[in-house]
C-alpha cells in the first residue's frame, strides 16, 4: 500500500514541478506594460514610446525614449505599433528587455 501512495504523491509532485515551471516561462501579463511605437533608432538601439503606467518602476503613462537589450528587437517594429513591454531600469537607463505585438 506504501508504494501506491509514494507513487501518487510523486505524481502529484511531478505535475506541480510542470505547471510551476511552465508558468515561470510565460511572463505574466502584469509584468507587460501597454505602449505605442512613435520612433525608431536602430542605430543607437533606441525605441521613443507612448505608453501606459510601468508598474514595476512605479512610472505613470508618457511618452519617452528607452533603450532596448537587444537591437535585433527593433527589426519588426514600425512608428504607429501597439505592443506590450517590459522594461527596467538598469545602471540608470530604462531598458526595454521584451516586446510583444498586442492582441
Amino acid at each position: 500500500m506504501k508504494s501506491i501512495e509514494t507513487l501518487a504523491a510523486l505524481a502529484l509532485f511531478a505535475v506541480a514541478s510542470v505547471f510551476s515551471v511552465a508558468a515561470q516561462a510565460q511572463p505574466a501579463a502584469a509584468d507587460l506594460s501597454d505602449g505605442e511605437v512613435r520612433k525608431i533608432d536602430k542605430a543607437a538601439g533606441k525605441l521613443t514610446l507612448r505608453h501606459g503606467e510601468i508598474k514595476n518602476l512605479d512610472m505613470p503613462g508618457m511618452t519617452m525614449v528607452f533603450i532596448v537589450k537587444d537591437k535585433a528587437m527593433l527589426d519588426t517594429l514600425k512608428a504607429g505599433d501597439k505592443i506590450k513591454f517590459k522594461a527596467i531600469k538598469d545602471s540608470g537607463k530604462f531598458t526595454v528587455t521584451e516586446i510583444v505585438p498586442a492582441q
